[in-house]
């Protein structure tokens, strides 16, 4: 599975080795130093996948990922020397699909990247792989889109495996942990709050008051469940 992969990490040393990884497992990268260079490459060139340091020149991280998260549904891994909750969900908010902190081990930063492309890569299609309806809502879990009342709906992967999951089977009451395994798998550095971030994000663009849901249902005490919206909880 190769993949043309963007780097934007201003430490020499460190975008040196993650090049070099990349390119073991037969992918080619790109590096860039600065925020405002990434920001130029993705534009021109699409890469498959940007590993995004946090801390960067010009134009830093997050604001990279809020500006491209406008224009694409590119995959964004996130790599920060900052370590507490807020920043992860901070990330996670703008729409990168994962998150890593430093230091790191080069190895799990290329099984993370193995698993972002996966989720990522559009299957081949066909036409007995049916679209999961759930009222207006439309999910295909092969070309991995998303529409609702007809309209597209930009998603993270993130963001679409949890709403897959849950469209696989509406109106059933699933914990965080079952939609973190069933999205994720049993990743100890991805947090429950990360689904709370998924659902707060997916209820601004597919609710029409996000505050009052009637489609993505928060069951108090247990998890989520998504119905067809003809009734609010």
């Amino acid at each position: 599975m190769s993949a043309h992969v963007l780097v934007a990490e201003d430490d020499a040393k460190q975008a040196e080795v993650i090049r070099r990884y990349l390119e073991s497992e037969g992918h080619t990268a790109l590096v860039v130093h600065d925020g405002r260079a990434a920001i130029d490459e993705v534009r021109r060139h699409r890469p498959d996948l940007l590993v995004l340091d946090v801390m960067m020149p010009l134009v830093d991280g997050l604001d990279v990922c809020r500006i491209l998260r406008r224009e694409c549904d590119l995959p964004v891994l996130m790599l920060t020397a900052r370590s507490t909750e807020e920043d992860l969900l901070l990330g996670l908010d703008l729409g990168a699909d994962d998150y890593m902190t430093k230091p790191y081990s080069p190895r799990e930063l290329m099984a993370r990247i193995r698993t972002l492309l996966r989720r990522t890569r559009t299957a081949a299609i066909t036409p007995d792989d049916p679209v999961l309806r759930v009222g207006a809502l439309a999910v295909d879990p092969v070309r991995r889109t998303v529409e609702f009342g007809g309209r597209p709906v930009n998603c993270t992967a993130g963001e679409f495996d949890v709403l897959a999951t849950m469209a696989a089977d509406p109106d059933r009451v699933f914990t965080r942990r079952q939609l973190l395994i069933g999205t994720r798998g049993s990743d100890r550095y991805i947090t429950e709050r990360t689904v709370d971030v998924h659902i707060l994000n997916l209820r601004k663009k597919i609710e029409s008051v996000p505050g009052r849901p009637t489609y993505l249902l928060t069951v108090f005490g247990v998890g989520y469940k998504l119905t067809d919206g003809s009734r609010a909880s």
